[in-house]
């Protein structure tokens, strides 16, 4: 919610500690900031502030900050204060897998609880070195193996088998996820 008049449309995620992506914001070109602090019943002033954010091209950027700093007044990314609510206790859980792709290519970007438990999952398949893992999530190399150890607890528990090579560089065990059976197979409940 500032002022400047950029055209770009680029909105993926941002990186730990970047605020450029205001520069973006649909709401920085002449708009009152407090169009976007209405009190509940002022249905007009929602109204003009959610169809500014519907043209913006940093939308869920701003959506996504909001979240992540847990800012709870005002509209934000095209929601109220109340629709953003049930986002804000479930952020947590949250999985977006463009973020994940990030991280694991070398981004620097907030992940929740979920996407950093992704990244080691998919660090382990991919046999990814512990030192590398705790360099994508800054974090220690004994707190990756640490991570490696909950990821493969996590995948054996999803009736997965390892695969029968080891990889000399992590000595861990990479693993595949079994077949399920099909519901036939499932037998009947006595």
């Amino acid at each position: 919610m500032h002022n400047t008049t950029s055209t770009s449309t680029v909105d993926g995620p941002r990186t730990l500690g970047d605020q450029t992506w205001q520069d973006q914001a649909a709401c920085r070109t002449g708009t009152n900031p407090e169009l976007f602090f209405p009190e509940p019943d002022q249905i007009d002033r929602i109204r003009a502030a959610k169809t500014l954010c519907g043209r913006c091209p940093v939308r869920r950027t701003c959506l996504d900050a909001a979240l992540e700093n847990g800012d709870r007044d005002g509209i934000r990314g095209g929601l109220t204060e109340q629709e953003r609510d049930a986002l804000h206790s479930k952020l947590a859980q949250r999985v977006d897998y463009t973020r994940i792709n990030t991280v694991l290519a070398g981004g620097d970007v907030h992940l929740s609880r979920a996407e950093r438990r992704a990244v080691a999952r998919d660090a382990y398949q991919a046999q990814i070195p512990a030192e590398e893992l705790g360099r994508l999530l800054k974090v220690t190399k004994e707190h990756a193996q640490k991570l490696y150890r909950h990821a493969r607890r996590e995948i054996s528990h999803r009736n997965t088998k390892p695969k029968p090579a080891k990889n000399t560089r992590t000595g861990t065990v990479p693993v595949t996820p079994a077949k399920a059976p099909a519901r036939a197979d499932l037998g009947t409940a006595a």
